[in-house]
């Protein structure tokens, strides 16, 4: 199964779709730093530093997924919510790309926000426009606590698939128990240099993280959120001011502060998966992350309904 991927970003999705058993054409992603946290995971992928807006998809005419986790600011509550008006948005770019490269499938990641009343007739019209080119496209809330992540976080996932395959394709189930804590998941990575406190920490941080919040480039920094999320983490017993480069030392007295590695763990990103740059940028890139488990999820089921669609083209043939 072939995919490529648009605002790839630091891999979430890519890796979420890597685990599903897709194989990505190629990745495209203008920011740098993401481009080069991409090629130091998977030297093998065809990372493509370019924007989206003047990509030409027509060489890659018949790959089965594209995807794309398509900029939240047009859509997020804590921005101004112009939708389409904003120049971020790129659906449009996403709609000129599906009917260039027709895939039997597509798979796009935004914010709740989407969902807004004030967006239904935007909502409608990318509907219609999909529907043109021999899509049904359906979208769902999805929380990322109910496929294994340790935090709210939830994303609207949009999938069109091709009108043949309407019935073949199914969302995921949430899981049939609950996440660990942060506690437990990070229990290793914050006794790492010893701590005294660790264990009792683990113990008291028994709930899940609020959602993580990357910010961008103008706006945000190396830390958990605006106050109401750092109020979140500090009843977690986690100090949300700023990040930390290290776990806390043996005599470490006060709230621990969570590393770039504590945070991608949260996000679901495997303990071996590198980021590019500086702490804030790999933060930011961790932060703005669709996480990897909830990608694969529906990646799954999309690959079925794809396998199904296959074994009928070939019992015809």
């Amino acid at each position: 199964m072939q995919s490529i991927e648009f605002c790839a970003g630091a891999g979430g999705q890519a890796l979420g779709l890597e685990q599903a058993g897709f194989r990505h054409n190629a990745l495209v992603e203008i920011d740098t730093d993401c481009a080069a946290t991409l090629k130091l995971n998977r030297p093998q992928w065809d990372v493509r530093c370019e924007d989206m807006n003047t990509f030409d998809g027509r060489s890659f005419a018949g790959t089965e997924l594209l995807t794309a986790g398509l900029p939240c600011p047009p859509f997020s509550v804590a921005g101004k919510q112009l939708g389409e008006k904003d120049e971020r948005n790129l659906f449009p770019a996403a709609l000129r790309l599906i009917d260039e490269i027709r895939p039997k499938a597509v798979m796009i990641e935004n914010v709740r926000g989407f969902l807004s009343a004030v967006f239904e007739d935007y909502r409608l019209h990318l509907k219609s426009q999909l529907k043109k080119l021999g899509y049904h496209a359906d979208w769902r809330l999805l929380s990322s606590s109910d496929y294994g992540v340790p935090q709210l976080r939830p994303r609207v996932v949009i999938v069109a698939v091709r009108k043949d395959l309407v019935d073949a394709f199914d969302w995921p189930a949430p899981n049939p128990h609950n996440p660990p804590s942060v506690g437990e998941t990070l229990h290793d990575l914050i006794a790492a240099n010893g701590w005294r406190g660790a264990r009792k920490w683990a113990d008291a941080c028994d709930d899940i993280a609020p959602t993580i919040v990357g910010g961008s480039k103008k706006h945000g920094g190396p830390d958990l959120g605006p106050t109401r999320a750092r109020k979140a983490w500090a009843a977690l017993g986690v100090e949300g001011k700023s990040l930390a480069n290290d776990a806390p030392e043996k005599d470490f007295v006060g709230t621990p502060r969570l590393t770039v590695r504590m945070v991608a763990r949260i996000q679901g990103f495997p303990d071996e998966w590198k980021f590019h740059g500086k702490k804030t940028a790999s933060y930011r890139q961790v932060g703005n992350a669709f996480p990897p488990p909830v990608a694969k999820a529906v990646a799954k089921n999309l690959k079925i309904a794809l396998s199904v669609q296959k074994i009928f083209a070939v019992k015809a043939a």
